[in-house]
């Protein structure tokens, strides 16, 4: 197989300035896939605008019941103004539950529809890894199959740091290895119902321990971690816009040519998941 790395920017069709960064990443940069979100804002200018000349880009489904308006009648997801705000535990605590379960397979199976409707998806990953879930990750399998999208996003990540001492200092780097942790737990349990389904996943992932702190020295480091042969998915969320914070840096990534000739020294072949079904 050899070493591959997958390039992906979550959240496509949430923002015009995320459409921008995911046109200019793919065309002028190294930036090889991006999720769609069906209930963005921006979903239309993604499909309509930005789709036709990105020519080769994968596209998988970024499922979110997490922020936004839904696209069905979903009671026990939204608030009472209509629209999502649950939160991780919520959706953990009722992962269970026959109802909860209904309205959260309608609410994916409309949110794929609509992606397929203008593309050919293929993966599915979800907004703040709610598919991650083991008894919600079963039912994502069980869609995954039926409209016979191959690949599967899992989340185990190796911890790993980099040599800027101000990353690991913050609040947040503590609660992303907590994260990593939960995942990494779930990825285990995940991975024997991606077996079941005959399904497929990326082995490792980049870009959960730096949440808002990705950019080329993230992903330089993270792929240095990891000598196997493997799939490597990078998730990133990048902003094209004009200023500077941790979206623009994630941009910059993509533009990046010095970490893509990194990244090729490394042994990996820059790609995505429709070129491994291939």
């Amino acid at each position: 197989m050899g070493k591959k790395f997958i390039l992906n920017a979550d959240d496509f069709g949430m923002t015009k300035e995320l459409n921008k960064a995911v046109l200019d990443g793919f065309n002028n940069g190294f930036l090889s896939s991006a999720s769609l979100c069906a209930n963005g804002n921006a979903f239309s200018a993604a499909v309509n605008d930005i789709l036709p000349d990105c020519q080769g880009l994968g596209i998988g489904v970024h499922l979110n019941v997490i922020e936004g308006k839904p696209l069905t009648d979903c009671r026990l997801l939204t608030g009472k103004n209509g629209l999502f705000d649950k939160g991780y535990l919520y959706f953990m605590l009722n992962s269970g539950k026959k109802e909860f379960l209904t309205e959260l397979e309608n609410e994916f199976r409309a949110q794929i529809e609509l992606v397929k409707k203008y593309s050919k998806p293929d993966h599915i990953d979800s907004h703040v890894h709610i598919h991650a879930i083991p008894k919600i990750f079963e039912l994502v399998c069980k869609l995954a199959q039926e409209y016979e999208i191959p690949f599967i996003r899992t989340q185990h990540e190796k911890i790993y740091t980099v040599p800027v001492f101000k990353k690991h200092l913050t609040p947040a780097y503590f609660i992303n290895i907590i994260k990593i942790l939960l995942l990494n737990t779930f990825t285990r349990i995940n991975k024997k119902t991606l077996t079941a389904f005959n399904l497929s996943t990326n082995d490792y992932i980049l870009g959960v321990g730096y949440t808002g702190m990705m950019d080329s020295l993230t992903v330089e480091y993270g792929l240095k971690n990891l000598d196997e042969d493997c799939i490597a998915e990078a998730l990133i969320h990048p902003w094209c816009f004009s200023g500077k914070n941790s979206h623009t840096e994630e941009f910059a990534v993509t533009l990046d040519k010095k970490l893509e000739d990194k990244i090729r020294r490394l042994g990996f072949e820059v790609t995505n998941y429709k070129n491994l079904n291939l």
